[in-house]
């Protein structure tokens, strides 16, 4: 017994959806091939993540105290402490040969 025409088609309908379904399953996801991201099919519902750029200095709030509290010290009349780890102006090093 061999099998219909009718039994044939319907097989071959059946693994042609099939093929149909593991092909658009395996579309659209977001990849990253040689350094670029490649759109996933919801690129148009994604968050958008923008990081403006900041300044250069990343310490910048923190040198702009540190000037602030300087220049409040050079107003007040009280002596500028050099910053942790530096010496004071003394003047030149033992050894160093003086002008």
């Amino acid at each position: 017994m061999s099998p219909s025409a009718n039994q044939w088609s319907a097989q071959r309908r059946l693994l042609g959806g099939l093929g149909l379904a593991v092909a658009l399953g395996l579309t659209g996801c977001q990849m990253d091939i040689g350094g670029q991201t490649l759109p996933s099919p919801y690129w148009q519902t994604d968050d958008v993540q923008y990081f403006p750029p900041g300044p250069e200095f990343k310490l910048s709030r923190e040198a702009a105290a540190m000037k602030a509290f300087k220049q409040d010290q050079v107003r007040s009349g009280r002596p500028v402490q050099p910053p942790v780890g530096e010496a004071p102006d003394a003047g030149p090093a033992p050894g160093d040969a003086g002008p």
